[in-house]
């Protein structure tokens, strides 16, 4: 088992982050082999089958999520020890996204959505964020994924993270990628990585030795055993908000998972 660093215990809950705040144009990345693009309730995600029911599932507090149709519901597997935390780790709330760093409504979330939620919630101790991976879209999600695991060792994944997240957005935006069109090459994750202020020679070890790769992979496994099919799947306090959703769906749910405590 890989040694992972228990990085909440290093970052400061309140760490400045650099976000984009304003919206990006919407844009439609042309989908792998059997992923498909799925309108869900006014969102969208990308899916690797086709889910049903809403973007909102009311589940039992903290423990459960809706499998796919057909399948019988999992347990959320709760935050672990080496498991990054952005925020306080004691907030009441907790939300947990399982992303794909070229997935774009994983950007729509992030651009639209997380701003806010980290200055209303986030930065006030309110609610403590979690970030999973569900790199379904190809070998460029995997070694995203993998690198992100490599500045965690340096405790920067949120930085990371989220330089992730923005190179791709802008990659959308500027000149209409797709996935696994070259962007999220060796030489763009050591250029992050010097953004991000993460040691060069530790960093292009890591990536190079593939330290994280199968970690990755079975993230994507552990997550679709709890029913996860798309991205982004998120999680408060147990209650599933389905894809790209507006700041105003995630309000709702965070404001009735506080009122609950």
């Amino acid at each position: 088992m890989e040694h992972q660093h228990h990085e909440h215990s290093h970052e400061e809950p309140k760490e400045p982050v650099a976000i984009a705040s304003a919206k990006q144009k919407d844009r439609f990345l042309p989908a792998s082999i059997l992923i498909a693009a799925v309108v869900i309730a006014g969102s969208v995600v990308f899916a690797a089958t086709r889910p049903s029911g809403g973007g909102v599932i009311t589940l039992p507090i903290a423990t459960t999520t809706a499998g796919s149709a057909g399948t019988a519901a999992a347990p959320v597997p709760p935050i672990g020890s080496g498991e990054a935390i952005l925020g306080n780790a004691n907030a009441p709330v907790t939300f947990i996204e399982y992303g794909d760093y070229q997935c774009p409504f994983c950007g729509r979330m992030f651009t639209n959505v997380e701003p806010q939620l980290r200055t209303d919630y986030i930065n006030t101790g309110k609610v403590k964020m979690v970030f999973r991976n569900f790199q379904f879209l190809g070998p460029e999600s995997t070694a995203a994924g993998a690198a992100a695991y490599c500045a965690a060792d340096q405790s920067k994944f949120w930085a990371y993270r989220d330089a992730l997240y923005q190179a791709k957005v802008n990659e959308v935006a500027n000149n209409g990628g797709s996935e696994n069109d070259g962007f999220f090459s060796r030489s763009l994750f050591l250029k992050l990585a010097n953004q991000t202020g993460l040691d060069a020679t530790t960093f292009t070890s890591c990536i190079d030795s593939n330290k994280y790769a199968s970690k990755v992979e079975k993230d994507k496994a552990d997550a679709s055993a709890v029913g996860v099919n798309s991205t982004p799947t998120n999680y408060i306090n147990g209650q599933q908000v389905l894809g790209a959703q507006p700041y105003t769906a995630f309000k709702a749910v965070i404001d009735a998972a506080l009122q609950g405590k």
